[in-house]
Order: C-alpha cells, then sequence, then structure tokens
C-alpha cells in the first residue's frame, strides 16, 4: 500500500524520538516514550485526529544485564519489526553531507475504546541503496556520538516531514513536536514555504505561516539535557546554505545549533509539563512565553487487573471518561484493600520469578523505579543505612523494590546501582533490597500497582513532571516524593502521601534524608502498621483526587482546546463529547 491513511483536513502530527507501544515493540527508553504513548493511546479514546512519528530503532534502547554486585551490562535488543508491524510502500528523502538517504516507513495502529484508530508511522533508513553507515541510522536509540544523534534528528524531523507528504499528510497538519529532538521537521516547513527562494528573501510572514502549524513540548529543566550541536559539524551535515537558513530563523544560538532554540523560535504554542516545571523553563527562557500542561498517565492501561475490574464495578464509566476516579472517594475500603493485595502478590510472585528472593506480603513494600542517574538519588533512603535499620526494628520491618536502567555512558547512573546493591548487604534482615534488571513496561505496570508505598526523590528543580507516582496513584499507591514536578500539583500531606522536604524551589540533600526518616518513622510506618484501614483511606484518595486528574486524558483534552485547536474546533474533527466537558 502507499499510503497509511486517509488524510483529514484537520490533522495533528505527533513527533517523538521514542514512544511506548508495547512491550514487544523496544522503541523506548523511559519517561517521554511512556508519556508519548500513553498520549496517543487517550487521543485514539477521544477520537483526536492524530497521528505519530517516531524511529524504528532495530536495536531498541537495550537489555539491561546486572551481575551479583549491581555491575551493569548492556546487549542489543533483538526483536522483528515485520512481526509487530506494517510495511508501507511510501519513502521519504533527506540529504545528509550531501548525500540522498531513503526513508521507509512502518505502521502500527492504536486504536481507542471505540475504534478510533491513531497510525504511528516508524521511520527506517535500513533501506537498499542507502549506504552502510546511513542503514545505521534507526537501529540505536540515543546510541552514538553527536554525529550520529545529529543525523538520527535529521530522519526524525526532516525525514518524518518528508515521509507525511509523501503519505499524503501536508495540508491542514499541526505539528507538536515532543521535545526538541524533532526541531528540524520546522527547517523543512521554513524550506517548504521559501519554495526556491534563497534565505536571504525570507521575510516574518514565512517565519510566521510555519510557526501557525507548529506546536512544542519541552520535558527537560536541566540546561545539559538540551540538544545541541557544534556549526562545524551542522555545516557538514547539512551544508552552508541550511545553516544560514537556521542562523536567520533563531536556531544558532552561543555559536551551536540548539534545538530548543529552534524550536521556541519556530512554533506559536510552548508548555512544559508542570506548573512548577513552566516556572523553571521560563526562567531558562525568558524571552519566550511557556505555557504549562501537567502530564498523565492512561489510566487503563496502567490500572492493574484487580483494580481495573474493581472500577469495572463500582465505578462503570472509568474507561470512557477517567474523571469518574473522582468517584472513587465512595469505594469501600475493604474492596480497596483486597484490590491491593491481589496487585502486590502479582509483584512479589514476579519478584520471586525474577530474583529467587522471597519477600513478605505482610511487610511494607516500598517501589523506587526511575532512569538510574544521580540527579534521581535512588540511594537517598541509604544515607544513614544505622538509622533506616533503627526505624525497621523499632516500627516495623521494610522491603524496598528498585528498577531501572543507567544509560551505557552514565557512570554515576552505574555507579548508584552498585550502592544499593552494597547497602542491601548491610540491612538483610530488616530492610530487605531487591534490585530488579531490565525495567520496561510490562514490570512497570505490576510494580506501580503492588507495592505499599511509591518513593521518588530527585533533586530539586530537576523533575520537569514525573509519571511513575501517577500510574501508582491509579492503583491507589500513595506517594511520598520531593515538591516537585507533578506532585507540587498533587500532594495533599497525610491525604494523598506525603512530602519529602520543604516547599522551596531548591533542594537540600540533609534536609531531604532528615525528612524522609522523620515521616517514616513517625507517621507513615505506624499508619501501615497501626491503623491499616487509616491507611487504606490516603489510598483511596491517591485514586480519586490525583488518579481523577493525571490522567492522558484531561491532558489530551488540554492540548486540543489549547494547543492544538485554540480558537475553536474544526468542523472536520469530531471528539468524543463526553470526556471533554
Amino acid at each position: 500500500m502507499t499510503t497509511g491513511a486517509t488524510p483529514a483536513r484537520s490533522t495533528v502530527a505527533y513527533f517523538s524520538m521514542e514512544i511506548c507501544l508495547e512491550q514487544a515493540i523496544p522503541t523506548y527508553s523511559g519517561g517521554l516514550g511512556v508519556l508519548a504513548g500513553d498520549t496517543l493511546r487517550s487521543a485514539a479514546d477521544l477520537g483526536v485526529p492524530l497521528i505519530a512519528v517516531t524511529l524504528l530503532h532495530r536495536k531498541g534502547y537495550f537489555v539491561q544485564h546486572l551481575d551479583a554486585y549491581g555491575q551493569q551490562s548492556e546487549s542489543p535488543v533483538h526483536w522483528k519489526p515485520e512481526a509487530e508491524l506494517e510495511r508501507l510502500d511510501a519513502r521519504g528523502t533527506v540529504t545528509i553531507e550531501g548525500r540522498a538517504v531513503q526513508v521507509a516507513v512502518w505502521k502500527y495502529e492504536v486504536t481507542g475504546v471505540r475504534g478510533h484508530v491513531v497510525p504511528v508511522f516508524l521511520l527506517d533508513t535500513m533501506v537498499d541503496g542507502n549506504g552502510e553507515w546511513d542503514r545505521t541510522l534507526t537501529d540505536c536509540l540515543y546510541g552514538g556520538d553527536e554525529h550520529y544523534r545529529l543525523c538520527q534528528e535529521i530522519v526524525l524531523g526532516m525525514g518524518g516531514a518528508s515521509v507525511l507528504q509523501a503519505l499524503g499528510y501536508d495540508n491542514g497538519v499541526i505539528y507538536h513536536l515532543n521535545e526538541g529532538h524533532s526541531a528540524l521537521l520546522t527547517l523543512q516547513l521554513l524550506e517548504r514555504q521559501l519554495d526556491s527562494r534563497q534565505h536571504f528573501e525570507l521575510n516574518d510572514a514565512d517565519l510566521e505561516a510555519v510557526r501557525q502549524r507548529c506546536v512544542f513540548t519541552t520535558h527537560t529543566p536541566v540546561p545539559a539535557g538540551h540538544d545541541k550541536f557544534p556549526l562545524t559539524m551542522v555545516r557538514t551535515v547539512l551544508g552552508d546554505e541550511r545553516v544560514a537558513l537556521l542562523r536567520v530563523c533563531g536556531g544558532i544560538h552561543e555559536g551551536m545549533l540548539n534545538m530548543t532554540h529552534l524550536s521556541l523560535h519556530l512554533t506559536r504554542f510552548v508548555n512544559g509539563v508542570a506548573m512548577r516545571h513552566r516556572e523553571v523553563s521560563r526562567g531558562m527562557f525568558p524571552q519566550s512565553p511557556i505555557n504549562s500542561i501537567t502530564n498523565g498517565v492512561h489510566a487503563v492501561t496502567w490500572a492493574s487487573p484487580a483494580f481495573a475490574a474493581l472500577y469495572d464495578k463500582r465505578v462503570p464509566e472509568w474507561r470512557r471518561d477517567n474523571l469518574y476516579l473522582r468517584y472513587s472517594v465512595s469505594i469501600p475500603l475493604e474492596e480497596i484493600r483486597d484490590a491491593h493485595a491481589e496487585s502486590k502478590r502479582a509483584i512479589l510472585a514476579e519478584v520471586f520469578r525474577r530474583t529467587g528472593t522471597k519477600l513478605d506480603p505482610s511487610v511494607m513494600t516500598i517501589g523506587f523505579a526511575r532512569r538510574a542517574t544521580p540527579y534521581k538519588r535512588a540511594d537517598l533512603i541509604f544515607s544513614d543505612v544505622d538509622r533506616l535499620a533503627t526505624i525497621a526494628r523499632k516500627i516495623g520491618k521494610m522491603q524496598i523494590i528498585f528498577g531501572g536502567k543507567a544509560h551505557p555512558r552514565d557512570g554515576g547512573g552505574k555507579e548508584l546501582i552498585k550502592r544499593i546493591f552494597a547497602a542491601d548487604e548491610r540491612l538483610q534482615g530488616l530492610v530487605e533490597v531487591v534490585y530488579l534488571e531490565n525495567y520496561e513496561m510490562a514490570l512497570a505496570q505490576q510494580l506501580v500497582a503492588g507495592v505499599d508505598l511509591w518513593l521518588n526523590n530527585p533533586m530539586k528543580p530537576l523533575e520537569a513532571s514525573g509519571t511513575s507516582g501517577m500510574k501508582a496513584a491509579i492503583n491507589g499507591v500513595p506517594s511520598f516524593s520531593v515538591l516537585d514536578g507533578w506532585w507540587v500539583e498533587g500532594h495533599v500531606e497525610g491525604v494523598t502521601g506525603w512530602s519529602i522536604g520543604g516547599p522551596e524551589a531548591e533542594g537540600d540533600p540533609s534536609r531531604d534524608a532528615l525528612d524522609l526518616y522523620i515521616k517514616l518513622e513517625r507517621v507513615i510506618l505506624p499508619l501501615f502498621y497501626g491503623l491499616p484501614f487509616a491507611y487504606a483511606e490516603v489510598m483511596r484518595s491517591a485514586i480519586a483526587l490525583n488518579g481523577s486528574f493525571f490522567n492522558t486524558q484531561r491532558m489530551v483534552r488540554q492540548y486540543v482546546h489549547n494547543a492544538y485547536f485554540p480558537e475553536h474546533l474544526p468542523s472536520d474533527v469530531r471528539i468524543e463529547e463526553t470526556a471533554l466537558l
């Protein structure tokens, strides 16, 4: 076939370097990709006229291997795109270092609760006729050096725009850049706008025409996380004419191609992913008007089988409209406890299957699973091992389940995993510590639902949003987290969970550790062991207050009305109204 779908006159094209579609398709590494997948699932549920573009990632991110000491090694992911995806006949083309590189496309369909389909187009340069190196450009997610990454981002942005044109998606398309990796698609649009005119003929009307077709979501509060490439490299890869055009349109900042600045200059709507992140982003880019749309999660995907069955029984409208999770406030506490107990048995069984470690279902079980990198501070709870052991001895035992991959080049993240393994040796008998390797979607679904408490303590203000605690809330698991990212909005002390540290914008590591120990000792553990039904009330409130709001139905609704179609919905767009009221 030559087309992926029948294009609507008003279509949103969602570009993301990674998208978590399902466990069998390893085209994601973590939070950004999981959010993208949840976004598409909710867009399908709501009937939003949306398509998505990403890279195929033939070798995935990587398979994580941990030895007995926590030393991480990696191997490629082996999967067969032809077993999971449909190959289309359409092709795009990009120019890299003067070479024409062909871009093939595969299709995956995300189907919503009422049958609406969101097609996902996965770009692939493993094409006969491409050079040997060019054929590898869609192999590894976040792999290779700067040069490889720049060429990958050309394939995503410019190649994606070329493929969509070949598929018949062009007029009436609104482009959503999910992070700056795809920013060069704006360059492609600008070249089309110029229509063979030279860069020095560019005028404000041309720039505004591109802006009106593009929106941009920034996810990164860390300056180092914004992609930048040296001009000498960019000139070699893209050519002098395109560098001149990038300079005119604001993509060159401090002598480098800055993908975030390019995105900021050529989009009409920019948002951070939480209220606090908006403020941080405005501080980083004071010349740009930055809004906020707080992230969410796809409730149906992340609810455990036990909780999904409970909601089907007590709040049957929840799948169609996640706002109905608000009515979970009336679910009997005993039923909340029963659903959680079933979910807990599932993750403890998985721990035993993977590690041979038999955890106790009656013991307070804490979950922590994030990308393993120093600022996430996975080992904060081990700041004072002796004190942690004393708390466990006096108040009640704990068991902690960790998960998360360190990037192959992140030495600090790898050392963090090793420190967690070392802490386990010093705490055996009082605090059982388990680190599960290869943390991915299927394991995440079990872990966020089966633990008793979700721990998250990154260094402030480096948490843009975070979504793992939202997934936990869908399953009645309270968060214990620093007041950053989404938790600033979701936290009600003692009602939806507990805070670590103070409300200040900047974190204090010593205060955070002290507060963590005090609340474990004086509040959380006594409540869990001494007043189990009071603890269940917190669980229920997490569902009713956090689960009903921090979901991608609400998030996508905000994108539709504030970013994609801010004036009014076009006449050809029909969106499920019950979930938009």
